[in-house]
């Protein structure tokens, strides 16, 4: 890893920040990442609108609920100067526990704990992780507390999975923002590989037009991979 990318300032400016969400676009396909957040393209299909369906039924109070020892909060807008980043937790729940943090407004003490609402199943990358990952750094900088805990819950399986936020995964998220910084900057959109996932992404008439009217997908990658 190029430790040289990862440094910046300490502080980003506001019109410096970087969409969180775009840490999963920008692991699953720089390219994607670049369309979406750059170019500001963007073409909903059948997966995407599953995906929306579920954060809107994450999101569907808008405000909080308590639990038991558990308070929930439900579209929760979280940044990080330091990274540089701003975007939404799905829901944040708050554990009550005397090394907690304190809330304005409720008493007692409280964990944060970040669950992300995902489409589909779990995943072999760390995508879906990363994106956790830098919610969980953003909370921890605004509430001054340590997070090493989250979870993804999966809508196919209907299951939590609990993710371990631990020193290699912070250290991407820093890495991988560095990286989308520098081709946001140059307003650059790098070239990829097709691939398998190509042909389920929603921006694959854009990207790779040919690979959707082509007779042999084959022929148009072999094509692609001599350009590269």
């Amino acid at each position: 890893m190029d430790s040289s990318m990862a440094t910046g300032p300490a502080e980003y400016p506001e019109d410096e920040w970087l969409a969180l969400s775009g840490i999963q676009h920008f692991e699953f396909c720089k390219r994607q990442w670049a369309l979406i957040h750059i170019e500001e393209q963007w073409r909903d299909n059948t997966r995407t609108y599953a995906g929306d369906f579920e954060h809107r039924r994450a999101h569907d109070y808008h405000a909080s609920e308590k639990r038991g020892d558990t308070l929930i909060l439900r579209d929760l807008r979280v940044f990080s100067r330091k990274l540089g980043v701003v975007g939404d937790c799905d829901i944040v729940e708050f554990h009550a526990a005397q090394d907690g943090v304190s809330l304005i407004g409720r008493r007692g003490r409280w964990k944060p704990y970040p669950v992300e609402y995902k489409h589909g199943s779990s995943k072999v990358n760390n995508a879906d992780r990363l994106q956790l990952c830098g919610e969980a750094m953003c909370l921890e900088e605004m509430l001054s507390c340590s997070i090493s805990q989250g979870a993804l819950f999966y809508q196919r399986t209907k299951r939590r999975e609990a993710v371990e936020l631990n020193d290699d995964l912070r250290a991407q998220v820093v890495h991988d923002l560095a990286q989308m910084r520098d081709l946001y900057r140059r307003g650059h959109t790098p070239k990829v590989k097709p691939k398998t996932g190509c042909r389920s992404c929603s921006l694959k008439d854009i990207c790779l037009p040919e690979l959707v009217h082509k007779s042999s997908a084959a022929d148009y990658i072999r094509k692609t991979l001599k350009e590269l």
